[in-house]
This record gives C-alpha cells, structure tokens and sequence, in this order.
C-alpha cells in the first residue's frame, strides 16, 4: 500500500484516524500496531509472518539481556541477534546474489552450478531488520531497558510510516513516546504540512522526473548521445532526492498525527562541500546508525590512520550492500568510502582553501557520477553509461531535446530550487520548534484540541490533501496521469 494511493488516502487512514481518536488512551497501540500489520500485509499477505517473526525472536532476546548479568552470558545473547537479523537479510535479500556469484566461480573450474530458487524479497525487510538490531544492541548498552509490552514492541518494528522506506528510528529515541504521547494542535497541523509537502515532491516533482530518467537509463548505453545522458543523470540525480525525502517527509508527517516525533532525516543534502558533509546531510538516520552501530563498534576514529580508512571503506562497502544486492550498489559504497578517506587524506584540507562554488562543484560530481552505478542495471551498463556522457557513445547529437517538454523543465527548475533550499513548504516545522524551545506548547489531553481558527486551518488542509490524492488517484487509474493539473494548488 503506498502513500499516495487511492485506498490508503480515502480508506485506510480515515477509518485508522477515526478508530485511533475514539478507543481509550491504553488501547491506542494496538490500534496502530493492528493497522501497520494490515498495512504491510496489504502487499505482502505471507511474508508478513517473517516480520512477526522477527518482532518475536527479537523481543525475546531483549528480555534474555536485561535478566542476564554476566557479560559473557549477554555477549552470546548479542551475537545471536546479530546472527538472526543478518541471516535473516543473508536468506531473502542476497541468497540470490551469493549463488550467483559463486556459481560464476565454480564455472570457470569447471564445477556445474548450484540451482536454487530465490526466495521473495519482503518489502521493508532492510529496515525492520535494522530497528531490530538498533534494540537489541541499545538493551545490550544500557542505553534503554528492555521492553516488556509486547504490543509495544511490535508498534516500534512495524509501526507503518517508517516501515517501509525509512527513516531509520533508533529505540532509545522513540522508547518514551511509545508510553505517553501528547498530541496538540500544532503538532497535527504541522505533520499534515509535512505530508503534504512530501506528497506534492513524490507526485509532482520526483514521479515525472523519473519517468525521464527510467527512459534514457533504459536505452542501450551505446545508443546514448551525450546530451540523452547528461539529461538522464540530472533527472535521476533530482528524482532520487526528491523521492527519499519525500518519503520520509510523508513519514514524519504522519507520525506527528499520532503524537509521535521522527528525527530529520535529510537536510538538502545536495548543498554539502564535502562527502563528509554529505553524510551529514543525506539519509541522516542510515548514517547515524551505521556510525553509532557498525563504525565506532570497528573502531572507528580511535584507531590508527590505516585502521580508520579500513574501518570507512568496510562500513560504506556494507552501505552500498545494505542497498541493494548488486555490484553496482557495492561499487556505489566503494565511490563513497573511496572519496571520504582521500578527504582525510588532505583532499579535505585542499577543499577548504577553495573558493565555495569549487567546493560545492566537487561534492555535486562526486555524488552525481556514483548515482550512475546506483541507477544502472549492472556494472556493464554503468561504464557504457559514463562513456557516453563522455562522448563515447552514439556521438553528439540533439535527440535529447525529444525529452524535455515543458512540464520537465518546471520539474528541473521546481526540483532544483526544492533540492537547494531556495524555498520549503515546511513554515510549520519551524514555528513548531521556536514555540517549544519558548514552552508555549500545551500537552494535550489524549485528543486534538482544537479551536475555531485551528478546525478552519485543519480542514482547510485536509481538503487539499483529499482533493489533491483523488486528482492523482483517478488520472493514474485512468492511464492519463498529469502533473501540470496540480499546480493550482
């Protein structure tokens, strides 16, 4: 079931709002937990007995921790979380692509190949696998005790927002709303102007600048001019900021209406001038996690200098795998890993007495250049892709003109200015913090409170959502999608 579907805009989320709001306070996540559960079985049906199952294993091994005091007793207990969750990824999400790889290798011994069938990948797997892993090692830490409800529990693994897509929630960040979550006024209002903004970036900006890209990176990279390629990077290179963020955007907006506050997880990323920056700036909660779990556990800057960029480049070769189970997604991370050591080799040093634009202008091709080999279907297909932006392909030619029509050059301009800060629709976030760091924001009472104006204003948005999601909803039904139509609100 996705965001901006029919079903979840007009069915779903009413009918969950309006349960939500009517049962009382105690009964409030197992109503959530049971709608998340119908959410992802909604695409999944079967496989949403992998996550149960997670969830279960998981749980228990918490309680194993905190009833255990011996630390050789609670370091068995650790790896055998870290062998569930990671043979659970191993089995559906890279079973093929070890097989693959070693039949490759027995093929030029000799030795006839393996046949095994690849087992469904479950949507959503990468992340309830990393929320898992997050919660076992904060009980192990003693950052956070474990958690003896198992509803609970369950809420934080498959809670729908995030369960998909990200973002990534740490437990010791969200153990306490799982208890008491006052919801106010300004925090329902400010999470609805958050998924509508991460509506319009999905379905006005992000969807047909993808749609451009999707064509050229599907033609042959030896049929590809250099202005078709070109092209295709800048739409890709927008489309994928535009599509995570808005996903995460939609997210955090929906987890304000249940009174829950997610950590930001990108903050215009594609203004960093550096790849350390960069890290700082894009998926914030992927790089928080593998810092504070997988970096620093290794290591991390203790080390010395060797170990340190041995420790970067394990960490992104396990990022760009975490992504996908390809070699391009590998060679990704390598890109990234590569580049970070070379800024603390004194390419760091060297940025920083550059002018600003120079130093933004190298962190942009750096980033755009390896979204090449995360867009492209192999490693083949990545190198003919480069070539031809080099001019090594089909010559040069105008034939890209035939993709720009005006709706993608108000996609370009809109998704460049929306990528650079240039303007943001998110004016509640910001008056949400300023009133609570001043403390004018009331707890709420376990509903919205809401006052004349505020009831106009909500319904006011409420309206352009609903009305909005039905625009899309029917045009993608009817095979007659058009953006532009959106633009008069």
């Amino acid at each position: 079931m996705l965001f901006s579907s029919p079903v979840f805009l007009f069915l779903f989320m009413p009918l969950l709002l309006l349960v939500y709001w009517s049962v009382p306070r105690p009964l409030r996540n197992s109503v959530l937990l049971a709608a998340s559960l119908v959410f992802y079985a909604w695409g999944e049906r079967f496989f949403a007995l992998v996550m149960l199952g997670s969830i279960f294993g998981n749980w228990l091994l918490g309680l194993a921790l905190d009833g255990l005091a011996d630390p050789r007793r609670r370091k068995l207990v650790v790896a055998a979380a870290v062998v569930l969750n990671i043979g659970l990824l191993a089995v559906f999400k890279y079973s093929e692509f070890l097989i693959s790889n070693l039949n490759a290798v027995l093929g030029a011994v000799g030795i006839a190949p393996i046949t095994v069938v690849a087992p469904h990948l479950p949507l959503g797997i990468s992340f309830f696998t990393f929320h898992a892993l997050s919660y076992v090692i904060d009980v192990y830490r003693g950052v956070a005790r474990a958690q003896r409800r198992p509803v609970d529990f369950a809420l934080y693994i498959a809670f729908f927002p995030q369960l998909i897509a990200g973002p990534i929630i740490r437990y010791h960040d969200i153990s306490d709303q799982l208890r008491r979550r006052p919801v106010t006024l300004e925090l329902a209002t400010s999470g609805i102007e958050r998924f509508l903004a991460g509506f319009g970036k999905k379905m006005l900006l992000a969807n047909p600048l993808g749609e451009v890209a999707d064509r050229i990176f599907a033609l042959p990279a030896a049929e590809l001019s250099p202005g078709a390629a070109w092209l295709g990077l800048v739409c890709y290179t927008l489309q994928i900021y535009l599509d995570f963020s808005a996903y995460s955007d939609m997210a955090i907006g929906l987890a304000r209406l249940f009174g829950f506050t997610f950590l930001e997880n990108f903050n215009y990323p594609y203004l960093s001038q550096s790849l350390q920056e960069f890290w700082r700036r894009w998926h914030i909660s992927l790089s928080n996690w593998l810092r504070d779990y997988l970096y620093i556990p290794l290591g991390g800057n203790r080390m010395p200098p060797w170990r340190v960029y041995f420790n970067l480049a394990t960490v992104f070769l396990l990022c760009g795998l975490w992504h996908g189970a390809n070699w391009t997604f590998v060679v990704w991370g390598l890109i990234h890993g590569l580049f970070l050591i070379l800024e603390r080799l004194g390419l760091a040093a060297l940025l920083a007495r550059m002018p600003r634009p120079v130093r933004h202008l190298y962190t942009l091709a750096v980033v755009s250049l390896a979204w090449v080999f995360f867009r492209a279907a192999d490693l083949p297909h990545a190198i003919g892709y480069l070539q031809a932006m080099a001019g090594l392909g089909a010559g040069w030619s105008l034939d890209f003109l035939y993709e720009i029509d005006p709706l993608v050059v108000i996609c370009l301009v809109m998704g460049s200015l929306a990528s650079a800060a240039l303007f943001s629709p998110l004016t509640s976030d910001w008056r949400l913090r300023r009133n609570q760091r001043e403390g004018r924001v009331e707890p709420g009472i376990g509903c919205l409170q809401l006052g004349r104006d505020g009831a106009v204003v909500l319904g006011a948005r409420l309206m352009v959502l609903l009305t909005t999601g039905l625009l899309a909803a029917s045009q993608v039904a009817a095979g007659t999608y058009n953006p532009f139509i959106y633009f008069r609100f």
